[in-house]
């Protein structure tokens, strides 16, 4: 815990056997409650590798995509109590030992979400970001402040921490399940008046690092610049977006479930 609350953390995984036990090494234990793995179905062993480690380790019966498999993590943290969840990406690319930074400003009150941001300081280049990924950022990360009000160094960090109240208040099932889905979240928090802060987080671009292709990465700028589109549609009251729908398609725990292969008992037993 710290300062009386609960966290949690989650890790969307995929294909990740490779770093997920250095990532895990790195979070700092003295103050996380507990750790989940949630699995999308990784062709690898990435799943033998977390049951190893002893982590509570959830397998999606099929890949789901990137958004989809965090509509089970947070649904998960809900369900296990948390009353903070920070998402750790298992492919080490962000730094682990920021966590107790991050929960800390939620804790105290300061902000609803932080955001580790790699484009504060130096350290996006040097660490391996590939130079059409941080021109394609700084650009979209632009018109995003503009049609969203706000002022973020950058919306496409995989490193993030939210606070109980913003996963039971936004409709995060209407999000897309894939990569755009973190765009989607952070447009929702901006819509429905939540505060986001952010911290400086250096970044390691690996072999082993997930990181999608060029024509992904296409594919999620056209799906940012919609999100955008929808966001300053729904403000000036022209459009509806069930993204920005206020009641209905909240995180469901049975829905969550439904979706993974099923548990361990001795998994299962730590849920009760």
């Amino acid at each position: 815990m710290i300062h009386g609350k609960r966290v949690v953390v989650v890790m969307p995984a995929y294909n990740a056997e490779r770093t997920l036990e250095r990532t895990y090494a790195e979070i700092p234990r003295d103050i996380v409650d507990e750790v989940v793995v949630v699995d999308d179905a990784s062709k690898d062993n990435t799943v033998q590798v977390g049951r190893t480690l002893g982590v509570p380790t959830l397998v999606h019966r099929r890949n789901l995509g990137y958004g989809g498999n965090q509509k089970t993590c947070y649904a998960e943290a809900l369900a296990r109590g948390a009353d903070i969840a920070v998402m750790v990406h298992p492919d080490y690319q962000y730094d682990p030992r920021l966590v107790p930074a991050m929960a800390s400003l939620i804790a105290l009150g300061v902000y609803d979400v932080v955001l580790g941001s790699r484009i504060i300081g130096k350290g996006a280049l040097p660490g391996g970001m590939p130079r059409y990924k941080y021109v394609a950022n700084r650009f979209l990360t632009a018109v995003e402040n503009l049609l969203l009000g706000e002022k973020l160094s950058e919306y496409h960090t995989g490193y993030r921490a939210f606070s109980r109240r913003v996963l039971e208040g936004l409709p995060l099932e209407a999000n897309s399940d894939d990569f755009v889905f973190d765009n989607q979240m952070l447009a929702q928090i901006a819509y429905f008046g939540f505060s986001i802060g952010e911290i400086s987080c250096p970044t390691r671009y690996m072999a082993e690092s997930s990181s999608i292709d060029f024509a992904r990465s296409c594919k999620y700028g056209f799906g940012v610049l919609a999100t955008g589109l929808r966001f300053r549609l729904a403000r000036m009251r022209l459009a509806r977006p069930r993204i920005f729908a206020r009641e209905g398609f909240r995180l469901r725990v049975e829905l969550a479930h439904e979706r993974l292969v099923e548990e361990r008992p001795a998994e299962a037993a730590k849920r009760v």
